[in-house]
């Protein structure tokens, strides 16, 4: 049995990690394109955000102030069993948020859409975002907590209802003009990870992008070979585009893309892309059946 103080301290240590700590494969890719990168400029925001990681992990500080949105991406075994139910997730998840930004390590940016007003604590209609799925048959738990920045939401989402004749190249310049559009003044603080949707309705299709961007290791492709080659096909032309580090001159606009399928409507092709800053906070926590939590900044770990 997990029980209710269990959750809560998995969520609340996970989002804390992410906030403070650059998972690996993201320090790594980001070092890639340091040393690949001759503009000064863009040297220069390069290091200041690693240099801004190195402190995060010393206890100096977040890896970045803008903690943006609270988000949990959940995945549980058939066989789990919470105290309270499944539907102790939720409060679980606002507990942990909450005490997050009281000990100041999430911004406060949660406000209502109309009249802005704040409550000072992340929590209200629809956040924390729970997202849960079931797979396999074990009784573990497994949480990811990703505080997405506010930059990378807003200037890095775009969804359009293509026609089937319009087909790849239309996908292509589709996610070609988005990419440009967010990241040539920095507006997304690149260099950002993408994901894209390819199918499905679309809420499914904003979805799977959002997936691909914050829960991808970097690096990685579709185990799909069209697919995948497609991935490739696009990192290579947006490396061309001369758009670098924060919108300076470059070619590590995009540390890595990532693209996801669902089938859709004979008549319909939707596309989606959501980007995820440079730093790509998450961080992992896995919860037993006896209760017991390691925590990862491995994706795959």
């Amino acid at each position: 049995m997990i029980t209710k103080n269990t959750l809560k301290t998995a969520m609340y240590n996970a989002m804390v990690k992410a906030s403070t700590l650059m998972p690996p494969d993201v320090k790594m890719h980001l070092e890639k394109a340091y040393s690949e990168e001759t503009d000064s400029l863009s040297r220069k925001h390069m290091e200041v955000t690693l240099e801004n990681a190195r402190l995060a992990a010393e206890g100096k500080g977040l890896v970045c102030a803008d903690t943006g949105f609270p988000l949990f991406f959940i995945r549980v075994g058939n066989a789990a069993q919470l105290e309270g139910g499944f539907g102790s997730l939720w409060q679980a998840a606002k507990d942990a948020t909450a005490e997050a930004t009281e000990k100041n390590f999430l911004r406060p940016t949660m406000v209502d859409p109309l009249t802005r007003k704040n409550p000072g604590n992340n929590i209200g209609a629809e956040m924390p975002k729970i997202h849960l799925k079931f797979d396999g048959d074990g009784d573990e738990l497994e949480i990811i907590a990703v505080p997405k920045g506010g930059g990378s939401e807003i200037f890095g989402t775009f969804y359009r209802m293509m026609y089937p004749s319009d087909g790849q190249a239309g996908i292509f310049k589709f996610i070609i003009e988005s990419i440009y559009d967010s990241c040539y003044a920095g507006k997304v603080c690149p260099p950002v990870i993408v994901g894209v949707g390819i199918g499905g309705t679309a809420d499914v299709c904003m979805q799977i992008a959002k997936e691909a961007a914050v829960l991808s290791p970097l690096g990685t492709h579709n185990p799909e070979p069209q697919i995948a080659e497609m991935e490739r096909k696009l990192l290579d032309t947006i490396r061309e585009m001369g758009i670098g580090p924060m919108g300076a001159r470059g070619i590590n606009a995009v540390l890595s893309l990532h693209i996801s399928t669902a089938v859709t409507h004979t008549a319909a092709l939707p596309v989606a892309i959501n980007a995820q800053c440079s730093i790509c906070r998450r961080w992992k926590a896995k919860v037993n059946g006896s209760g017991e939590i390691t925590y990862t900044g491995d994706i795959n770990g």
